[in-house]
């Protein structure tokens, strides 16, 4: 049976309690210091209580380092090349993956997440558990407002328990349903369930979190911004239909599942409760403690300088310069005054200076040669301050992650942190996730729509790229009338405007396209300077990357298969 994994995941149950407070949230939701006390003990206090499901939150983490040495998950990808060759994310990309060496292993920390939030809605009724503090207003009765409040807890619980779910879904195509608490006396070698039922699963966790939870981080105290709402539920339901609907799940096609997805994230939209920052670069910064109307669920904050010690460029206080942006995904960004991909000859494109008049995005989220960041210019070129082999840690593409760094963070000398989340559902994926399913079920026929949504996106204030049109006026727009053209802009849409978030990785997957697009060298561009602003541009080839089909799902790791041989391995691991 498993219980080695039983009793990791049941280690909790004993805490170590002292000085917990109801409104540590986004403090510190965790246990620590004090005396064990029993299961009883804990549902019968009323902080402990509450502050056990700040513990099941406590299972959420950020995607920062994802090897423990700095790295994003975007080397991993076409986006990106990691400048440390020691990395185990290169695990990903050279055919070295397998059961016996996985990468970003969640299996356990997934289910010790689902446990918890088990344990809590089996105990909740019954325990002392103080709800928020709210104003009740005169016309409730106190266990009226008490027991909704209730209901609000287990709502959280709820989606968490989806979200936990939905993270395994995408890694492994299934996992082994679990809605109680087990005990060593239950059978724990439990197979697999099926795609199906792990979508019904976590699609009925997520209508469940809806009917209790407040519908938006606006209905919840400032304090409490970063709970649960309705509008994540509504986000996680519709990224996991779309999943659902996409080849890689749904290889005939069925349109009832791209009509599923496509409602599911409308729902979302016609809530009116979220909408576009204005401010691209500040999505993810948070020092002034905004919780902007993109932002639909994300970590609580982190206040550090290490995303910028890992992934600046090397001349800065000798940062790690970590995620190096590929030319795959710099070609990808229009250009700004056509807004036409650069293949296109009509584009306005100039190779002899690559960078000018492109997608502002492009210096938003990625630093290439005489970008300006904290007022010094990155140098890229070969014998520059940042270039080519200049150290161990020098980019390898000839370009620097600019996303989620702060020009105000600050290390050696001094230092400076900044405060920032790892955000797990924005509007604008909303958006694409719709755009993406009205186009499978409708095409060209709901162009209109599906262009005013992606226009929504590009025209963001200080981005501002030309509005994607059914007509093609002289110089500006894009004809898009079929439905093919269409899935491309989409697509490539997402690819821009959602880079280093973690979604390449999965999308090119369900586009069951990764046998292509990962199976294949990534390039860089080495840039000669051969006078004081005149330089020379030549792709070259970075790395060769394998893919082969077993990688569209990860392996079960054989630690998890030697505890529970009914889960069963993924195919050709």
């Amino acid at each position: 049976m498993k219980k080695n994994i039983f009793y990791l995941i049941i280690a909790f149950l004993t805490f170590q309690v002292t000085g917990c407070k109801k409104d540590s949230f986004l403090q510190d939701g965790s246990f620590s210091g004090g005396n064990d006390i029993t299961q009883a003990q804990l549902w019968a206090n009323p902080d402990y209580a509450r502050n056990f499901l700040n513990n099941v939150y406590a299972v959420l983490s950020d995607r920062y380092n994802v090897d423990n040495a700095g790295a994003l998950f975007a080397s991993g990808t076409d986006e990106a090349v990691n400048s440390n060759q020691n990395s185990s994310i290169l695990t990903l990309t050279n055919g070295t993956w397998s059961a016996a060496k996985p990468f970003d292993e969640v299996w356990a920390d997934m289910y010790v997440g689902i446990r918890k939030a088990n344990m809590f809605m089996e105990n909740i009724d019954g325990s002392a558990v103080i709800p928020l503090d709210e104003v009740v207003p005169a016309n409730v009765a106190a266990n009226q407002t008490y027991a909704a409040q209730v209901e609000r807890l287990k709502g959280q619980a709820y989606f968490l328990r989806a979200f936990f779910q939905f993270e395994l879904l995408k890694r492994y195509g299934s996992y082994a349903i679990v809605t109680q608490t087990l005990t060593v006396n239950d059978n724990l070698d439990l197979p697999r369930n099926t795609f199906q039922q792990c979508v019904d699963q976590i699609s009925k966790d997520c209508e469940e979190a809806i009917a209790r939870l407040p519908l938006s981080p606006t209905e919840w105290r400032t304090s409490d911004r970063g709970r649960a709402t309705q509008t994540a539920a509504m986000a996680l339901k519709a990224r996991l239909l779309l999943y659902a609907a996409s080849p890689q799940y749904n290889p005939g096609n069925d349109i009832t599942k791209w009509q599923a997805a496509a409602d599911a994230a409308k729902r979302l939209m016609d809530t009116g409760k979220h909408s576009i920052y204005t401010s691209y670069p500040n999505i993810w910064l948070w020092n002034n403690g905004a919780f902007n109307a993109e932002t639909i669920f994300a970590t609580s904050t982190l206040n550090t300088n290490s995303i910028e010690v890992n992934n600046a460029p090397i001349s800065y206080d000798a940062a790690n310069g970590r995620t190096n942006p590929t030319q795959e995904l710099v070609d990808a960004f229009e250009v700004r005054s056509t807004g036409r991909l650069i293949t296109d000859a009509n584009s306005g494109y100039a190779a002899t200076n690559p960078y000018a008049n492109r997608d502002p995005r492009l210096n938003f989220s990625i630093m290439y040669n005489g970008s300006t960041f904290k007022n010094k210019t990155v140098d890229t070129y070969v014998g520059g301050k940042d270039g080519l082999n200049l150290n161990i840690n020098a980019t390898k593409t000839g370009y620097y992650l600019r996303k989620y760094l702060s020009e105000t963070a600050a290390w050696g000398p001094t230092t400076t942190n900044v405060r920032r989340p790892w955000i797990f559902f924005r509007y604008a994926e909303v958006l694409l996730n719709y755009a993406e399913a009205l186009n499978e079920v409708q095409g060209a026929a709901a162009q209109t729509e599906i262009l005013r949504v992606i226009n929504l996106i590009r025209n963001r204030t200080g981005v501002q790229m030309p509005l994607l049109q059914t007509t093609n006026p002289s110089a500006n727009g894009y004809v898009a009338p079929t439905q093919a053209e269409l899935r491309k802009r989409i697509r490539n849409e997402r690819r821009v405007e959602l880079c280093f978030e973690e979604h390449r990785f999965y999308d090119v997957r369900r586009w069951k396209e990764a046998e292509t697009t990962f199976n294949k060298a990534v390039t860089g561009m080495r840039i000669v300077q051969t006078a004081p602003a005149t330089f020379t541009y030549t792709p070259f080839t970075v790395e060769n990357r394998v893919f082969t089909p077993r990688n569209y799902l990860y392996p079960i790791s054989q630690n998890e298969l030697n505890r529970s041989p009914a889960l069963g391995q993924n195919p050709g691991y």
